[in-house]
């Protein structure tokens, strides 16, 4: 059995308006899944019913075997941990050690536990410098990095991640890319919620495509941006670099720049 999964779940707003329906997907742990659509397609309002922020309408979701639907956000937090899209949605204190301790000290981890977390989140996310500021002393991509490190410290089993490349540049990028890495190295799951196609074929396997409140595709990366019929469909684009690829003819299902180079070696290759 998947350890996280969503079995045929619908959620419906008290004004009756219908978010998703009747979606379904599961997650192993130790997996890195983009989850991609554009707005209105229903990922954000899947992905709160996954910790418990919102509790689907019809449908269950299943962690470790267990029905999310007798627990609060705060139980489920121990197994799925949710970073916001906008990190002032989710900081309340009035400095950044004090905002990644908290979720440890609320879940109750022995000194040594949450010395081990801190000094895991801390590192991940190279906050070592800015522990003592006020979070809204620094800027967006900072604040995002401490809404991260805080949901790492609380060593949640599954992560997820709602637009984390908002505001980055390419080093925070970059971060980000190392970051997802070494949770996958510790057999956590990392679901992310992104428009940034370049950083999904460059950092996952795994896609998930969203629209019309459903799962049109869940599939390889390659498979899912080679699709041209499915991404008109979701309103999607190519990375650019395959969009370059396919323009030019190449045979490949090129995703990132280090395929493009190799592919037209061997095109001049076989011209030579």
């Amino acid at each position: 059995m998947a350890y996280l999964q969503l079995k045929d779940v619908t959620f419906k707003y008290p004004n009756g308006f219908s978010a998703v329906e009747n979606v379904s997907m599961s997650f192993e742990l130790g997996e890195k899944v983009a989850i991609v659509g554009q707005n209105g397609a229903g990922k954000t309002t899947t992905v709160k019913m996954m910790n418990g922020l919102l509790k689907p309408t019809l449908g269950d979701v299943l962690s470790n075997g267990e029905s999310t639907k007798g627990f609060t956000t705060a139980q489920i937090s121990k197994k799925v941990g949710y970073v916001f899209q906008n990190p002032d949605d989710q900081i309340f204190h009035s400095n950044i050690l004090s905002e990644i301790k908290f979720g440890p000290k609320v879940l109750g981890f022995s000194p040594e536990k949450e010395k081990e977390m801190l000094e895991l989140a801390i590192g991940l996310t190279e906050l070592h410098d800015y522990l003592d500021e006020n979070p809204y002393n620094v800027p967006l991509s900072l604040r995002k990095f401490i809404t991260i490190a805080a949901v790492i410290a609380m060593d949640s089993d599954v992560l997820i991640f709602d637009e984390p490349t908002a505001g980055q540049d390419f080093d925070g990028v970059k971060k980000l890319s190392k970051l997802i890495d070494k949770l996958i190295e510790m057999g956590k799951t990392v679901i992310t919620i992104t428009h940034d196609m370049e950083f999904v074929v460059n950092n996952f396997d795994r896609v998930i495509v969203m629209a019309h409140k459903n799962v049109l595709a869940d599939s390889d990366v390659r498979d899912v941006f080679w699709q041209l019929d499915l991404l008109e469909e979701s309103m999607l684009k190519q990375p650019s670099i395959s969009q370059v690829a396919h323009r030019i003819n190449l045979e490949s299902k090129v995703l990132n720049v280090d395929e493009m180079v190799s592919e037209i070696s061997k095109v001049k290759v076989k011209t030579s």
